[in-house]
């Protein structure tokens, strides 16, 4: 009883209502913190595992290894670089000696070239070449590249193995035409070993060679055959175009090459030249690029290319290029999208470049956020209630508990033992933030306090507590 009074005496009249009031408040930040903290981690961590896996921004600058000066190449690129500085792209060209070279810089460690125009068949016929090649990927087929050899005979030729003996200018090393007269001769057992002379010779310096005598056959392609090169040489005396009346059989054993039908007046209407229909072979040309090339310059590189090769000429028709065609080199997921759908990703359809990568990224980074925020926003109430109402039946298994133990006789000492465990369940109670809207519960739990209060201030000694 002394214990009881002097613990009501410490607290002063009204002094425990005082204190309770103050610390029923609209919310509890405690409970608060508990329960959105464990919300805002998970969501920070989305955000933190989609950073680590989400493609940085595109570069803006990108590297393209071509041919040499003033090749088809080099020009293509060229028409690339004005249709990228448009999105604010810079492409920097690199002069090469051709496709082979192009391919070895792609193939390079650490390599400062991001995208080639690589010649098929090249490189990729050896398990070397194909090790080389396991980190590229094709954006596609840009165009077909026609193999045109010019020769010297009073008869037609209809085998290339008919060339046996003679003066063959190829094409210097390192470049597709060189590997393509390689490949091409090889399977009509034609070595370069005696009478067989293989000449270095491309582009002018072999057509110069064929006029002049030097060479009985040359082997022309890319910038060395566009159509009005070929119309040209068709019109010196004694110069005939070979007819591959085996076509079919190459593009069987060589699947990179393709049959080109060329009709009868095709380069120059007004001579009828050629005078009846011929047939030529070529290789397709890809743009190579590495696998980690940014989606978003993918789109981009492929737009160019419809731009710049997506017409008619006398070797195609409109449409044809660029296509999802690939030789010896997987199709880029995103070039795969892009030749489907037919366009570009619907952001980069409506938006500037910049800014279309930047709501892209923003985009990517927020769903996963908003995949664990929105739901755990939606039970924060719900958590935050139950974290408020779990605090408060706490006390009451303390309070039933204590009960029990003062249904025993009690002396003295058990009793003011028990009387202060009362009072530190009525303090640790009303110490901690109530909201307003479960001040009830509150008011009820020291309602009961003092019932149990009362029942062991009544009690007698050695006696079990009235009421109990």
């Amino acid at each position: 009883m002394a214990a009881d009074e002097h613990s009501e005496q410490s607290k002063g009249p009204g002094s425990g209502r005082l204190r309770l009031s103050q610390k029923i408040t609209t919310v509890s930040w405690w409970d608060l913190t508990h329960t959105l903290g464990p919300i805002l981690l998970a969501s920070a961590a989305a955000i933190w595992l989609t950073l680590h896996f989400v493609r940085p921004a595109p570069p803006s600058t990108l590297t393209i290894s071509t041919g040499p000066a003033g090749s088809s190449f080099e020009l293509l690129a060229q028409r690339y670089r004005r249709i990228l500085a448009r999105s604010g792209i810079t492409l920097r060209i690199e002069p090469s000696a051709g496709s082979l070279q192009n391919l070895e810089r792609m193939q390079a460690h650490a390599s400062h070239v991001n995208i080639a125009l690589v010649q098929a068949g090249i490189g990729t016929g050896t398990a070397a070449g194909r090790a080389g090649a396991a980190h590229l990927v094709s954006l596609g087929t840009m165009f077909y590249q026609p193999i045109a050899i010019f020769y010297r005979a009073a008869k037609p030729l209809r085998r290339l193995s008919q060339l046996w003996g003679k003066r063959i200018a190829i094409g210097r090393p390192g470049s597709g035409t060189r590997a393509l007269a390689l490949a091409l001769l090889a399977a009509n057992d034609i070595t370069p070993t005696a009478p067989t002379r293989l000449l270095s010779a491309e582009g002018a310096a072999a057509r110069d060679a064929l006029l002049g005598g030097q060479a009985d056959a040359i082997f022309l392609t890319g910038d060395s055959t566009p159509p009005a090169i070929i119309g040209a040489m068709l019109h010196a005396r004694g110069v005939r175009l070979f007819d591959f009346g085996q076509a079919a059989a190459y593009v069987r054993r060589f699947p990179y090459l393709h049959r080109i039908a060329i009709p009868a007046g095709a380069f120059d209407l007004g001579e009828n030249l050629p005078r009846h229909p011929l047939t030529l072979v070529g290789p397709a040309v890809e743009l190579i690029a590495h696998s980690d090339l940014n989606p978003a310059l993918v789109d981009l590189l492929i737009g160019a290319a419809q731009e710049v090769q997506g017409g008619a000429n006398v070797l195609h028709a409109a449409h044809v290029f660029p296509n999802s065609s690939t030789y010896g080199y997987p199709l880029d997921s995103e070039a795969a999208r892009y030749y489907k759908s037919g366009d570009k990703s619907f952001l980069y359809r409506y938006l500037p470049f910049w800014l279309a990568s930047l709501v892209e990224r923003i985009l990517v980074v927020l769903v996963p956020a908003f995949v664990v925020l929105v739901p755990g926003l939606s039970y924060l109430p719900k958590l935050y209630g139950w974290r408020v109402n779990r605090r408060i039946h706490r006390r009451y298994g303390e309070l039933m508990a204590l009960e029990r133990e003062s249904l025993e006789a009690l002396s003295p000492e058990r009793r003011a033992d028990l009387l202060e465990r009362l009072h530190e369940i009525e303090r640790a109670a009303i110490l901690r933030k109530i909201p307003g809207s479960h001040a009830d519960q509150l008011y009820q739990l020291r309602e009961h306090i003092a019932f149990v209060r009362a029942n062991l201030a009544h009690s007698k000694a050695g006696a079990p507590a009235p009421g109990g």
